[in-house]
């Protein structure tokens, strides 16, 4: 009977220390596991806010909700980049002369075959030349794969959802904004559901957005992730 009750009594203290191990354990493990999943989420979600950038900058200001529109941008686009060459001097730019007059008095001399105002007003070695360089190559790194854009890490092969707002603001200016974002759900299912509803239970309270989120059409952020 003795040894009956020993062994009831060393069962109950190796349930008692698993218990405890693992409710000092779960948070821990949830934490780590969740902040290795969001700095890839993270990377992918800036990486979509600079596709949208550039995509804004050759657009007339708007984004695109759609994500087959800005991955085809990010593939076959080409950004206008100026080779520099040479600098107007302090004399120069105090008779009044511009960058943009000073090209147009190369141009002029190009057409006609004439340099002699070119050399007069000391422009013999200034240039500006617009090169097209491509999109994939300019904000990307090397490798990088662009059908990539809309899917979330860890997600299972779900996307992030996206979307635009064009507006007007008061004072009459153009008002354009985009956010794209993932739920906690969609990427913390899995490692602990009670860690999981605590989470989203104390975002709840604060009165924020459970999960991650660059941009808002709610009001202007500058592009701004929520992580940030």
């Amino acid at each position: 009977m003795k040894t009956v009750i020993n062994l009831v009594l060393a069962a109950c203290v190796v349930g008692l220390v698993y218990i405890c191990y693992g409710s000092v354990m779960g948070p821990i493990n949830f934490d780590k596991e969740r902040d290795i999943r969001e700095k890839a989420i993270i990377a992918r979600l800036i990486d979509i806010r600079k596709a949208q950038q550039e995509y804004r900058g050759m657009h007339q200001g708007a984004y695109t909700a759609d994500f087959d529109t800005l991955i085809d941008f990010v593939k076959t686009a080409k950004l206008p980049f100026i080779l520099k060459v040479g600098s107007l001097t302090d004399a120069q730019l105090e008779a009044g002369m511009t960058e943009k007059k000073a090209m147009a008095i190369i141009n002029k001399a190009k057409k006609t075959g004439n340099y002699k105002e070119v050399e007069k007003e000391g422009l013999q070695n200034f240039r500006r030349d617009t090169m097209w360089v491509a999109v994939l190559d300019t904000i990307f790194t090397k490798g990088f794969n662009p059908d990539s854009l809309c899917y979330v890490p860890y997600g299972n092969g779900a996307k992030f959802e996206m979307a635009v707002r064009k507006d007007t603001m008061k004072s009459g200016a153009p008002l354009n904004l985009f956010q794209a974002q993932v739920a906690y759900d969609v990427y913390l299912d899995g490692i602990n559901r009670q860690e999981l509803a605590n989470l989203k239970d104390m975002q709840s309270k604060l009165g924020k957005y459970c999960g991650l989120r660059v941009g808002d059409i709610e009001q202007p952020n500058n592009n701004a992730g929520n992580w940030e």
